[in-house]
């Protein structure tokens, strides 16, 4: 099965992202997963919004983070009320983005998880995907050995470990589930690292995948979870079943005289 992550839920006309409505109508369309991004507030509690700031520019602007829960608007739900709103048969992937003062990503870890655990124990944090960076992906293996770890990183970065195979072998050594590459990045050439990432028992994803034509083509490559803003044409591709991609035809090396004058 293939994860549609609708990116920051499907807002609707005039409707906020990343808001209890905007996740009701992604599930209701057919998604079978959900992002959003993750900040904790000053009392530690995680919220689900993009940006880091609230309010106009100037002086009166002030970073989620420096908010207790109750001072922020209605508007941003907390992890906790999206579970109570609509359950957690889905797949939920998210990004911690920051913290307050004083504390860690660690406790951002944490409390993502014992918002999980609290709406269906482990069932649910085994449908919990947290994204990062490799470095911080280790750390959060060693808090707990049930959530699944996303490393979120470029093609460059892959290349620099010494291609799909030695990576998917360090991905598998620090207890990650999964690559994430951005939708460009999977290009034709680079289709192969998905036999390796699935050789090693990694799955493959891409993100911003935006068209029909990429989310079939990724689809073709066999990418485990896709994540778009296009909620009916992600739900109409995961929901279809793959169409395999076939590697660009080479072309015939041309004989010495094959050519003619011209």
């Amino acid at each position: 099965m293939v994860i549609g992550f609708a990116h920051r839920g499907s807002p609707g006309r005039l409707q906020r992202e990343n808001t209890l409505p905007a996740f009701r109508r992604a599930l209701a369309a057919g998604a079978n997963g959900l992002e959003s991004d993750v900040w904790l507030t000053a009392d530690g509690i995680p919220v689900l919004r993009h940006d880091a700031a609230l309010g106009p520019p100037g002086p009166r602007r002030r970073r989620v983070t420096s908010l207790r829960r109750e001072a922020l608007p209605g508007w941003i739900p907390s992890l906790a009320e999206l579970y109570q709103d609509v359950g957690w048969g889905y797949d939920l992937s998210l990004d911690l983005k920051g913290h307050p003062a004083g504390m860690s990503t660690t406790d951002a870890v944490n409390a993502a998880l014992a918002a999980a655990r609290a709406a269906g124990g482990t069932a649910a944090v085994t449908r919990l995907w947290l994204c990062g960076p490799l470095s911080e992906l280790r750390a959060w293996r060693r808090i707990d050995s049930d959530v699944r770890l996303v490393n979120s990183t470029s093609a460059a970065e892959v290349a620099r470990h010494g291609g799909g195979a030695a990576y998917a072998a360090v991905l598998r050594a620090a207890g990650v589930d999964a690559l994430n590459l951005r939708a460009r990045e999977w290009a034709p050439a680079r289709a192969g690292i998905v036999a390796d990432l699935h050789a090693a028992g990694v799955a493959a994803f891409g993100w911003d995948a935006q068209s029909t034509a990429t989310l079939r083509r990724l689809r073709g490559y066999g990418l485990d979870g896709l994540y778009s803003d296009r909620l009916q044409r992600l739900v109409d591709v995961t929901a279809a079943p793959p169409m395999p991609q076939e590697p660009p035809a080479r072309k015939a090396p041309s004989s010495p005289g094959s050519a003619r004058d011209g």
